[in-house]
């Protein structure tokens, strides 16, 4: 569909051993593409190094394989990071509407699901074809199933790979977060923050299923499959979407949003009417499974539960966590104590709530670094 040329392997790729750029990015998800595709666009030699066989893995499989690729109500408030002011700059430079322009370009269908949350008609695959294709334009290469297993830098950046050692003026870090392992995510994006003394906020899985503690996995185990409308709340945040009951705690979408808020110790509440007039009759309104178990219980507008815990990296939507922000410029997303070193992504400490919001942080910090690099 697309004119996409991408080096495929290492072996027999020619010209990567020895060779100088003017900026590498590791990393070919999100954020990484859109910073090639910007500083390719500024004439700059540019490689992207990417450690699975192809560029845009954890795009072709978000949003049930129709990516949630952005959402139109993006604002700082659907964010949350140790400096809540350090996104401001990024989105502003790049806007849903910009992201969308480009998707309408390649006249690649999409939809609106929920308010603002803009999905793929097809599959995300045309999201990455459209990618690559921009990579391709601006004469960004794309070196896949590539592995680096150092950086230095001297007077320029040096990095050793399995396709051979590259040196470059700019280095950036677009290597995501600890979410979905068996696609290869790792902790290298953090290691070499901390290599290059950088801090790095502590690391925890976000827009996850919250785990039953013991005991109410035996009173509500059982319910699994149910689902309702509800408002969730922990930490300061609300949030009325879909509740799902499984058979080892609680997910939907209302589960996962207040996820990124909660803390060990915590009780998440949950009003199981919002907007609910008392009913005289509860099974109008609820799951009849639900309310034959439910009723006379607890309070359906304030049931308190405390869970055990988060599901894994493995279930985790996004990292939260990760590169502090005071590190970095919030204009460039350059490290304020090494120039030339770039963070981008889901890497960062910037997390978005449930809806699109961390792909557009994505585009906007791909962007921002791409004007740069």
């Amino acid at each position: 569909m697309y004119p996409v040329q991408v080096r495929q392997g290492v072996c027999h790729n020619e010209g990567v051993a020895g060779a100088s750029y003017d900026a590498v990015i590791i990393g070919g998800g999100a954020a990484g593409l859109m910073c090639a595709i910007e500083a390719g666009k500024r004439g700059r030699r540019v490689l992207v190094i990417e450690h699975n066989a192809r560029a845009g893995r954890k795009i072709l499989i978000s949003g049930g394989g129709r990516c949630n690729f952005t959402n139109r109500h993006t604002r700082a408030e659907n964010f949350f990071s140790a400096n809540p002011h350090f996104v401001k700059s990024a989105l502003a430079r790049y806007s849903p509407e910009d992201f969308v322009r480009l998707v309408e370009r390649y006249r690649i269908p999409y939809h609106e699901k929920t308010v603002g949350q803009l999905f793929c008609d097809r599959s995300a695959s045309d999201i990455t074809g459209m990618l690559e294709a921009e990579c391709a334009g601006a004469g960004v290469r794309i070196e896949t199933s590539c592995k680096v297993s150092r950086v230095g830098r001297n007077s320029r950046f040096e990095l050793e790979t399995s396709a051979g050692e590259v040196e470059t003026e700019s280095l950036v870090i677009a290597t995501g977060g600890l979410t979905v392992p068996k696609i290869g995510a790792t902790a290298f994006g953090y290691e070499v923050a901390r290599q290059f003394g950088l801090r790095v906020v502590e690391c925890r899985p976000a827009l996850t299923p919250l785990l039953w503690n013991r005991e109410d996995a035996g009173r509500f185990g059982d319910l699994a499959g149910v689902s309702m409308e509800v408002t969730a709340a922990c930490g300061g945040q609300s949030f009325r979407e879909k509740m799902l009951f499984t058979h080892r705690g609680l997910s939907g979408p209302a589960i996962l949003q207040v996820s990124s808020y909660w803390r060990a110790g915590q009780a998440v509440t949950i009003d199981l009417l919002p907007g609910v007039e008392a009913p005289a009759n509860l099974s109008r309104v609820l799951p009849r499974r639900f309310v034959a178990r439910w009723a006379g219980d607890d309070d359906l507008r304030a049931w308190r539960v405390a869970p055990a815990g988060l599901e894994g990296y493995d279930k985790a939507e996004v990292t939260a966590g990760g590169v502090d922000t005071a590190e970095l410029s919030s204009k460039t997303m350059e490290a304020k104590k090494v120039p030339g070193l770039y963070f981008i992504g889901e890497v960062v400490d910037v997390t978005g709530q449930l809806g699109g919001f961390n792909f557009q942080w994505a585009w906007a910090a791909g962007f921002s670094a791409g004007q740069y690099v």
